[in-house]
């Protein structure tokens, strides 16, 4: 499982797909100018952007952190812990086909989820190719599984889909409204981000979960009142 990687693997996968990506911006800028039909300048910045959030993401496994709080009963010590999710479900749209599932799909890597990657298909080739950089830069497979169809199937299969523990959807409000509906059924955590205005309609991104864990603190520890952090598994 991903999520049991060491944390210097996922950094050095998400690295190296930064800067591949950066490296080829302008032949992935032209590819998208061509399947979404950008001009040159806007393709190849929005590429720019996407390296970007690759590039920020791979420190982020590295600070993995967690939280100790002090509890109403004597002796306890309460640790929080993030873990992650699990299975991500990832549904964009095709006007942004390179920036929106790069910032999507690098938090949910960098935490250890795997993901299903179900882009708009008028952009299969932006999706493929950074499949395809994903995978070459080290991925294990089947942690990024790419799936393309029509929204009314594949998409479908998603939302019904119990499997799913977290979904994350880019697009109309209408279909924002059945992704809702169907993650409430499967009491999945979700995340929204609806036509132009970008409301998002859940404060909890499907990334990770807390935890929170109550132990006994040693009464002989000098620190008795105070529970040690410790890192959740990664």
């Amino acid at each position: 499982m991903v999520s049991r990687s060491g944390i210097l693997e996922r950094h050095a996968v998400l690295k190296k797909t930064a800067d591949e990506i950066m490296a080829r911006k302008d032949e992935l800028g032209a590819l998208l100018s061509r399947e979404e039909g950008k001009t040159l300048p806007e393709g190849t910045g929005e590429v720019i952007r996407a390296a970007q959030i690759f590039d920020f993401f791979p420190g982020e496994t590295l600070r993995l952190t967690g939280e100790t709080v002090p509890s109403a009963r004597p002796g306890v010590g309460v640790e929080i812990t993030r873990e992650p999710l699990g299975v991500i479900g990832i549904i964009t749209p095709w006007n942004f086909p390179i920036a929106i599932p790069y910032w999507k799909i690098a938090p949910a890597l960098a935490y250890g989820n795997t993901v299903v990657f179900k882009p708009a298909d008028l952009v299969p080739g932006s999706a493929w190719a950074l499949v395809d950089i994903l995978q070459r830069a080290g991925l294990p497979k089947g942690v990024l599984n790419l799936v393309m169809g029509r929204g009314s199937v594949v998409g479908r299969a998603l939302l019904d889909s119990p499997d799913l523990a977290g979904l994350t959807f880019a697009g109309s409000t209408g279909t924002g409204k059945q992704v809702a509906l169907s993650s409430i059924e499967h009491n999945r955590k979700f995340q929204l981000e609806r036509a132009a205005r970008i409301r998002s309609s859940c404060s909890v991104t499907p990334i990770s979960t807390s935890r929170s864990r109550r132990r006994p603190t040693p009464a002989s520890s000098p620190r008795a009142s105070a529970a040690r952090p410790r890192r959740a598994s990664s």
